[in-house]
């Protein structure tokens, strides 16, 4: 439990921190822009490319992450659907497709690994899969149908080498694959940078806390519910069918694919959205109502399976 609550508790003092510094002005009206776009185009690409270089990629083939893909494909897919049939829209069926499966892996999956299940190695599946599938999957879609002209085929297959998040992670499994270690003058910096990706992207979070509604009432309530209901409950539930069900998994293995699953929807999601301009609301919102109600969620999974 005590892994739960010091992750939280570390999230919600650095989003309060940046809703203070947007109810106060401090770093103008641009602030929660700048914020994002250095995340985005510099430190996000930087955490990931150092975090991958030195990454074991045998990760890649375990079972763990069989059940992650098939349980994240199964919730987006779900959201899709309702996105089609609703026409929502490519950029907002996207974002809420994440909302629904994309788990906070990074600055909340790793002291919940290290603190309930004793190894935070345990969360490398999930980085891996989301940041080398799923993002650049997503971030594809969102800039084909973000741009007006959008050129010659073989320009817009190019789109993903072109998407410094994409890139970032890449770079970094190429360096580990060939076994090639990055100097110290060269992987220092690149470090440095990197460490100022998880602040950055949760202080714009708390800037864009400023001024808004009670999630889950405005214009986008059943898309941030639906997103809500199949990231808290939808995604641990399927994980727990398919690695009992398919993979026959038990003990410590099933409760690792099933506490990493109900993590709550990852901050940078609200990063992507504004960055393209497309339901910030539905990225904001769905993320702190997913974050809210996977306290609860966790403690019940860690009592039933640890």
């Amino acid at each position: 439990m005590e892994g739960v609550l010091t992750g939280f508790a570390v999230i919600a003092a650095v989003i309060g921190v940046g809703y203070l510094i947007g109810l106060r002005g401090y770093l103008g009206d641009n602030g929660q822009e700048v914020l994002t776009k250095l995340a985005f185009h510099v430190a996000t690409p930087a955490l990931l490319f150092t975090i991958l270089a030195k990454a074991d990629l045998s990760v890649v083939f375990s079972s763990r992450l069989l059940v992650t893909a098939m349980s994240t494909a199964a919730v987006a897919g779900v959201f899709v659907v309702f996105g089609i049939l609703g026409h929502w829209g490519v950029g907002r069926t996207t974002i809420g497709a994440l909302c629904s499966s994309y788990v906070n892996s990074g600055n909340l999956g790793i002291p919940i690994a290290v603190y309930v299940l004793g190894d935070a190695s345990l969360v490398a599946p999930v980085l891996l899969f989301q940041v080398l599938v799923v993002s650049p999957i997503a971030l594809t879609v969102l800039d084909l149908a973000s741009q007006v002209d959008k050129g010659p085929l073989w320009r817009r297959l190019l789109t993903p080498l072109r998407n410094p998040i994409a890139v970032g992670p890449l770079a970094g499994v190429v360096v580990s694959a060939i076994g090639v270690k990055v100097p110290a003058p060269v992987m220092e910096p690149l470090t440095l940078i990197g460490n100022i990706s998880v602040p950055a992207v949760l202080l714009a979070y708390g800037i864009s806390l400023r001024g808004s509604t009670s999630p889950g009432r405005g214009h986008e309530r059943r898309p941030v519910l639906l997103s809500v209901a199949l990231k808290s409950v939808g995604q641990p539930v399927v994980a727990w069918a398919l690695a009992v069900s398919v993979f026959g998994l038990h003990g410590a293995p099933l409760l690792d694919v099933v506490v990493t699953s109900a993590l709550p929807a990852a901050q940078n999601l609200f990063t992507y959205a504004s960055r393209y301009g497309v339901a910030e609301t539905l990225a904001r919102e769905s993320i702190l109502l997913s974050t809210i109600l996977s306290v609860p969620a966790l403690v019940v999974i860690a009592a039933l399976l640890g």
